[in-house]
């Protein structure tokens, strides 16, 4: 699987770590998937593997995925039913325009780890962390041979 050499073992540990910063404000969660090919289309393959992921069973509607399909060098970043009504279309169009920047100079970690900033401080401001909060989903990079 190539996915598998897009990023190094350190870029991983970072983006893990981005992640795990981001959900400590929020009771959203944040996932990055990485796979070859995408057949159906980036969004379509991204909302399959939202669902996969259980991303659509979380409490508050508020996951947010990161897809990149990296031979096919296509990607997504959607969001469940809870951000996207606070955000609407533009705020994840601004976050992709910011990600295909960087993946184009290639800096593929760094516009993964900026669209999950961006990503955690809109979860923040409408979803903050309360006390009672648990981490409903893994930090982890999922690459599609472990799905």
């Amino acid at each position: 699987m190539k996915a598998l050499t897009a990023i190094t073992d350190d870029q991983r540990i970072a983006i893990k770590e981005a992640i795990r910063k981001a959900e400590l404000r929020t009771s959203g969660e944040i996932r990055v998937f990485f796979e070859d090919h995408s057949e159906d289309g980036p969004l379509n393959r991204a909302a399959f593997i939202f669902d996969e992921l259980g991303m659509n069973k979380t409490a508050l509607r508020n996951g947010v995925l990161i897809y990149i399909a990296f031979v096919d060098r296509k990607f997504a970043i959607i969001g469940d039913a809870g951000i996207n009504e606070r955000v609407g279309a533009a705020f994840w169009d601004d976050i992709k325009s910011k990600m295909l920047q960087n993946f184009s100079a290639g800096k593929m970690a760094d516009g993964i780890i900026e669209a999950i900033g961006a990503s955690g401080e809109a979860l923040a401001r409408y979803f903050p962390f309360e006390r009672n909060d648990s981490n409903e989903l893994s930090d982890d990079v999922v690459f599609g041979s472990k799905l």
